[in-house]
């Protein structure tokens, strides 16, 4: 699934209790704001942000109006934008990977075979990680990202545990056709996170179509692909 958008260095956020700017302890949020809930806030503008503009055009003045608060607070949650940047990529890339092996692990109610039925329920884990934020895409491949970055680095690291679980589907699949050429196995990996990712920009240029609509169309189209001709 390669489609990325860059700072050369990583300033993270202090280790420890951190403390909002009027002194209240870390529980405690802003203008009556729950800390859980004012990060959540955050997160969420942050993620469309970044995803829209990519993290070199990204404006934290932009994510603390959205939410409603002071640039200063971002830097006194998050310790700097690459840090905010950070918190996106780690909370978008967990779900999906969350999702995607729920979506892959056995399913004993289902008939047919299994391995022919991941990619489908692999595709509606996604979308519906994804449905009410579809930007968040773009956070974890971010093609303004500086090569050699620490930002960079941390954003493959969460592309390759994604790509390693793609890897595994797919290599399933021909072990079931009794296909074990390692070779057959990469290419059609690659194959596959091509087409997700290609699905994905799809559906994002499509908005009125929710995650159940994708789901079943992508269901369709994949019935097509293997339909006998």
């Amino acid at each position: 699934m390669n489609t990325a958008r860059g700072s050369s260095s990583v300033t993270r956020a202090p280790s420890g209790p951190r403390r909002t700017p009027s002194g209240a302890a870390p529980g405690a949020g802003t203008k009556g704001v729950p800390r859980a809930r004012r990060e959540a806030q955050i997160l969420a503008a942050a993620v469309e942000e970044f995803g829209r503009h990519g993290h070199a055009s990204a404006s934290m003045a932009s994510i603390a109006r959205r939410v409603g608060v002071t640039k200063p607070l971002l830097y006194t949650y998050f310790g700097s934008k690459d840090g905010l940047y950070l918190a996106c990529l780690e909370h978008i890339a967990q779900r999906l990977v969350s999702a995607i092996e729920g979506a892959m692990e056995p399913d004993p109610h289902s008939a047919g075979p299994a391995a022919s039925r991941v990619p489908p329920r692999v595709l509606a884990a996604v979308f519906d990680v994804l449905e009410e934020q579809r930007e968040a895409w773009f956070v974890l491949y971010d093609r303004t990202l500086k090569p050699g970055s620490d930002l960079r680095g941390a954003a493959h690291a969460h592309r390759a545990a994604i790509d390693d679980l793609a890897a595994s589907g797919t290599a399933d699949v021909l072990r079931g056709q009794g296909n074990e050429d390692p070779l057959d196995a990469d290419a059609l990996k690659h194959l596959w996170t091509g087409t997700v990712g290609a699905l994905v920009g799809w559906w994002i240029s499509h908005p009125e179509q929710s995650a159940a609509e994708m789901t079943a169309r992508c269901a369709r189209l994949l019935a097509a692909i293997r339909a006998p001709h």
